[in-house]
């Protein structure tokens, strides 16, 4: 088995990637995303045998990064006046873009309220089930379910195809 001095680094190589995405996807700025993943890495570091207790041990460090954003957003009163959307194009077209334009989609992820662009995020994003995101966000699966419905209604006029220019 690994040491302690060995498992943290080894914890965090496996898991920074897909908590990046999870930032950015909650707040729309690569560097905003950093530093969370960054906080989110130094509490975890600072409770790493809860960590390493813990029954699902990415939930817990989700529900640490979901709770450095609610922070941010409760200190600051929101997100950067920008969003980084650049970013999104894709060097290959795939499908979704017959469907939808991603900077759009960002832009419209990013005007929903945070509870509910918490829930898409970590359902239909990161994959997540109720229970999971519940746990994620200390909230109930009715709660989840709530959010997320008003959520991809919120969303529905993005996800209309676009019409053909024929």
């Amino acid at each position: 088995m690994n040491r302690p001095e060995q498992e943290y680094p080894e914890f965090v190589a496996s898991r920074a990637a897909s908590l990046h995405r999870t930032a950015y996807l909650l707040c729309g700025d690569w560097h905003l995303a950093s530093d969370l993943v960054q906080e989110t890495f130094v509490l975890a570091f600072r409770h790493w045998r809860r960590v390493q207790r813990a029954d699902n041990q990415n939930a817990y460090v989700r529900r640490i990064l979901v709770n450095e954003y609610n922070r941010h957003w409760q200190r600051y009163g929101g997100l950067p006046a920008h969003a980084d959307t650049d970013r999104l194009k894709i060097a290959v077209p795939d499908i979704s873009s017959e469907i939808v334009n991603h900077a759009d989609l960002l832009r419209a992820l990013l005007a929903l309220p945070t509870r509910q662009r918490a829930t898409v995020v970590l359902r239909y994003l990161e994959g997540m089930s109720e229970r999971e995101t519940a746990a994620v966000m200390r909230c109930s699966e009715g709660t989840v379910k709530s959010q997320t419905s008003r959520a991809l209604n919120a969303l529905s006029g993005y996800l209309k195809p676009k019409e053909s220019s024929l």
